[in-house]
């Protein structure tokens, strides 16, 4: 953007003690806090965004003052792009719910920008946050209009310079291991794919719908393991109670309690050893180079499980890729409950570096062999 003097304009805005316009620097933390309590809460809020005003900067101090007559003392207003787009964050709706607000709250900013004089070049949207992926994730293609891609482009965590940077490197990583690994293990993986198809009718590999970064769907692959038209019923049944911390733990060969259907009477007896070696995920580095997923990162869900969770724990699938491996697999895999499941992958995202992966790299093969909760 070309660089103006735009203090005139600033100097022009409602004094702090009327309505303080927050920069950006100040605001989007804000409504990453206001998320965070969301989550807990289950108390969802309403942001609006009023967007183009890089062509009529000189209109903002007088939209200001028009907006300052009725946003409230407990609501937020700043930059949510500096100079390009403001927010207002609705935290406290009284009784209202964010559906309910979102038509009067729009009709009295379309009202404000009228009395301005700068309705028609301005856009106003709505967004409902923290984004329920469970509207999302039942679209055909895992997108929706007010989706993740549209809000959280300003608010991922990973957006300082150097940690985008460190992001580039990760992609770079996940491309050269994903090219690799194919042609280094291309004998073994025709080997598996022979033996499965000759092992039980169907195809070779399995295709499956998973919940990627943001809710966006993928097909998710893997040498199939289990005999082909089986119901899927028995695992949908024992996930969702998994997740609602109800399900059973089952015990493996070692008599350990898992959290795993041992005795799964899909499963062929050649893709009992590929789930219990790992060897099953292996076509899944196809998916890491396509960029889908990679090579570390929170394993993807499928849709139904989404459909279970609460608001906190969607927040392992909007941060980051989704993974062949990742701090689950090596601390804690299927002895773990759901809960804690999502606190390794939350914990991954607010510590990951380039060298957290590294250990995870290192230390995956151990607990692939060590067959630590795997089935």
């Amino acid at each position: 953007m070309e660089e103006r003097n735009f203090a005139p304009i600033l100097a022009k805005l409602p004094p702090p003690s009327r309505r303080k316009i927050e920069p950006e620097q100040e605001f989007l933390p804000r409504i990453v806090q206001e998320c965070r309590r969301a989550e807990r809460s289950g108390q969802r809020f309403l942001l609006v965004l009023i967007e183009g005003l890089e062509a009529r900067l000189e209109n903002v101090p007088a939209m200001a003052t028009s907006l300052a007559a009725f946003i409230r003392e407990t609501d937020t207003f700043g930059w949510y792009e500096d100079l390009c787009t403001l927010g207002i964050l609705f935290a406290e709706l009284g009784g209202a719910t964010p559906e309910s607000a979102r038509g009067p709250v729009v009709e009295k900013i379309k009202a404000a920008l009228l009395q301005a004089g700068c309705a028609k070049e301005l856009s106003v949207s709505t967004h409902i946050l923290p984004q329920d992926l469970k509207e999302q994730v039942r679209s055909e293609d895992g997108r929706s209009e007010d989706g993740p891609d549209r809000i959280y482009k300003y608010l991922e965590t990973f957006s300082s310079p150097s940690i985008k940077l460190q992001l580039g490197i990760k992609r770079v990583i996940d491309l050269v291991g994903s090219v690799s690994l194919l042609i280094a293990l291309s004998p073994l993986m025709a080997i598996i794919a022979l033996a499965v198809k000759c092992g039980s009718r169907g195809p070779v590999l399995f295709r499956q719908t998973r919940v990627g970064q943001r809710g966006r769907h993928f097909t998710f692959l893997k040498f199939r393991s289990m005999a082909v038209a089986n119901d899927s019923s028995l695992h949908e049944n024992y996930v969702k109670q998994f997740i609602h911390g109800t399900a059973a733990k089952n015990t493996n060969e070692k008599g350990e309690g898992v959290f795993k259907l041992t005795e799964d009477p899909r499963v062929t007896a050649l893709g009992r050893f590929l789930r219990k070696t790992s060897m099953d995920e292996l076509p899944q580095l196809w998916n890491v180079l396509c960029g889908e997923m990679s090579l570390v990162g929170p394993r993807p869900p499928i849709p139904y499980e989404v459909e279970c969770y609460d608001l906190w724990h969607q927040r392992r699938v909007l941060e980051l890729k989704p993974g062949i491996t990742g701090l689950w697999q090596v601390c804690g895999r299927s002895r773990t409950g759901f809960n804690e499941m999502v606190r390794l992958d939350l914990l991954y995202a607010r510590t990951w570096s380039l060298g957290l992966d590294l250990k995870i790299l290192l230390r995956t093969p151990r607990a692939v062999f060590g067959a630590g909760g795997a089935h």
